[in-house]
């Protein structure tokens, strides 16, 4: 059993996002950290481009946590006050041999986890950004 927040085989948005990473990438299917960044980026982008101006980092990340994310590898969330990216999270079990049905095919889905039950609620995190603002 392990927690994830991207699988590549999840859903049909993430089957087709790794189908165009795995095509760049010798076949690779991407991990949860190759699916962070991407999102990550992808989500930096909407929100300079709203701005139409990169030059001031306080407005960009501003803009990155009034604007939903929306992406095809983690879907819809939204980055709390303290910087936390918000998003379901899954439990998986690892597959037998004998499931598995070719390459990549790792996990199979045993629950899905709401980013409300996933993450420490943002009164508990004692984070600087935000008991400086209170």
């Amino acid at each position: 059993m392990l927690s994830e927040s991207f699988y590549w085989d999840r859903d049909d948005k993430t089957r087709a996002f790794s189908k165009r990473y795995a095509q760049r990438m010798n076949g690779r299917m991407p991990t949860m950290a190759q699916a962070g960044v991407y999102s990550a980026v992808l989500h930096y982008l909407k929100a300079v481009k709203a701005l139409k101006n990169d030059s001031d980092g306080r407005a960009v990340v501003e803009q990155m946590k009034k604007t939903p994310t929306d992406d095809p590898v983690f879907g819809k969330g939204s980055i709390r006050q303290d910087g936390r990216k918000l998003h379901p999270m899954y439990l998986y079990e690892v597959k037998k041999p004998s499931e598995s049905k070719g390459p990549w095919d790792y996990y199979k889905l045993v629950k899905e986890v709401p980013p409300d039950q996933a993450f420490r609620p943002l009164d508990k995190g004692e984070c600087p950004l935000v008991t400086a603002q209170k």
